[in-house]
C-alpha cells in the first residue's frame, strides 16, 4: 500500500485549519452586504468588526487594521500610498515587494541574509523589511532596525506573512499579513497601520482605505485561524533542529545555519544535485517541498535571496525549501530524510 502524501510546503500555503473552515461555513449564512443599512447588513458588519478586534487582539496591535485580499495587496497599498518621499527595500524581500517598488533603492544584507542597520536611509524614507524570510526562515533584527529607522525619521513596512500566528510581532508603521500562511483561507489578508495619518486614503470600504465589499466568510475564518495559536512551534523547532543536524551529517548544507531562523522554514543545499531534479524525485516519492518562494518557484531564475547572500548560481540552483505545519511529526522527518539519502546516493553513484 502506498504511503499518503507528505506535505512539507506550509510556507507556500498552510492547509485550512478545521476551526477556520467551520467559521467560514457558519459565516456564509451572513450573506448580506456589510455596507447596507438594514438589519442583515448590520449583522454582517458586526461580524466583521468582531473579527477585526479579535485579530488585532491576537496580534497585540492597537492601531488600524485594513482587510485586503492578501499580503501582496497590503504591501502594495503601503508602498504606493505610505506618506514618505523615498522607498528602500531589503535585497531579500518577497517578489510582491519588489514588484510594488520597482524603482526603490536596495538595503544590502550580510551572508546570513540580515539587513545591516548602517544601510538605513534618511528622513522621509519608507523601508520594506521582512520579519521572517520566506525562503530561508531568517529572522531580521527588526527591533534594532526599527529603532534606527525611527531615529532617522523614516517609516517601516514589515512583511509578516511568514511570522503572524507563529511568533510575536514587533511594532512597525505598516505590517502586511496573509491568512493562508497561517491556516486561514486564501484571498484574505490585512494591513496593520500604526496611524492612518501615515497613509493616503483611496475611498470606498475599510474606512476609506481599500475599496471592495468585504469577504465576511474569509474574514471570520482568518480570525479563527489566528486564535488556533502557535503551540505547535515548539515541536517544529525540535524537528527542524533534528533535520538540520541530519542534513549536515549527510553532507548537505543548511542555508543561513548560524542565523536566528523561524522553526517553520528551512532551506537545504544538496551539492551536485539540481533543485529541479530533487523536486521531481521528492514528488514521485509523495513528498511536497519547494525551491524557494511559491510565487517564483516556476521560474528558471536562481533565487535572488541566495544571490543577495553571496551564493553562486549553481549553489542556489541546488537548494530546496522545507516548511513545517501544525501536523508535521517525527515520522515525517524520517521519511523526508530517507528520500534525501536516496537522492544523494543516486547522484554520487552516477558521479562515480
Amino acid at each position: 500500500m502506498s504511503l499518503p502524501r507528505l506535505y512539507l510546503d506550509h510556507a507556500a500555503t498552510m492547509p485550512l485549519l478545521p476551526s477556520a473552515k467551520a467559521a467560514m461555513i457558519e459565516a456564509m449564512e451572513r450573506w448580506a452586504n456589510p455596507s447596507s443599512p438594514h438589519a442583515e447588513g448590520r449583522a454582517a458588519r458586526a461580524a466583521i468588526e468582531d473579527a477585526r478586534a479579535r485579530i488585532a487582539r491576537m496580534l497585540g496591535h492597537d492601531g488600524a487594521l485594513i482587510f485586503t485580499s492578501g499580503a501582496s495587496e497590503a504591501i502594495e497599498i503601503a508602498l504606493r500610498r505610505g506618506k514618505a518621499g523615498a522607498r528602500l527595500v531589503s535585497a531579500v524581500e518577497h517578489d510582491a515587494v519588489r514588484r510594488a517598488a520597482r524603482d526603490a533603492g536596495t538595503l544590502p544584507v550580510d551572508q546570513l541574509g540580515r539587513v545591516d542597520a548602517g544601510s538605513i536611509g534618511a528622513e522621509d524614507t519608507l523601508h520594506a523589511i521582512q520579519l521572517v524570510n520566506n525562503e530561508t526562515g531568517v529572522v531580521q533584527p527588526i527591533e534594532e532596525l526599527r529603532a534606527r529607522i525611527a531615529d532617522e525619521g523614516g517609516l517601516l513596512l514589515m512583511d509578516a506573512a511568514q511570522a503572524a500566528g507563529k511568533m510575536p510581532l514587533p511594532a512597525a508603521d505598516f505590517i502586511s499579513l496573509s491568512a493562508h500562511k497561517l491556516g486561514g483561507p486564501p484571498g484574505i489578508g490585512a494591513l496593520l497601520v500604526r496611524d492612518l495619518a501615515l497613509l493616503e486614503p483611496s475611498g470606498g470600504q475599510e474606512q476609506g482605505y481599500r475599496g471592495g465589499t468585504e469577504n465576511v466568510p474569509a474574514i471570520m475564518a482568518f480570525a479563527a485561524a489566528l486564535e488556533q495559536g502557535a503551540g505547535w512551534m515548539e515541536e517544529a523547532s525540535r524537528l527542524r533542529d533534528r533535520l538540520d543536524a541530519a542534513i549536515r551529517a549527510e553532507g548537505g548544507i543548511v542555508v543561513a545555519d548560524q542565523a536566528i531562523r523561524s522553526p517553520a522554514i528551512a532551506s537545504y543545499r544538496m551539492p551536485g544535485v539540481a533543485a529541479t531534479a530533487q523536486l521531481i524525485r521528492f514528488d514521485m516519492a509523495g513528498i511536497s517541498v519547494s525551491a524557494g518562494s511559491a510565487c517564483s518557484s516556476g521560474s528558471l531564475k536562481p533565487s535572488h535571496v541566495l544571490a543577495a547572500m553571496g551564493w553562486g548560481e549553481q549553489e542556489a540552483r541546488e537548494t530546496v525549501r522545507v516548511s513545517f505545519g501544525p501536523d508535521t511529526g517525527e515520522a515525517d522527518i524520517d521519511r523526508f530524510l530517507s528520500e534525501w539519502r536516496r537522492i544523494a546516493a543516486s547522484a554520487q553513484n552516477r558521479a562515480a
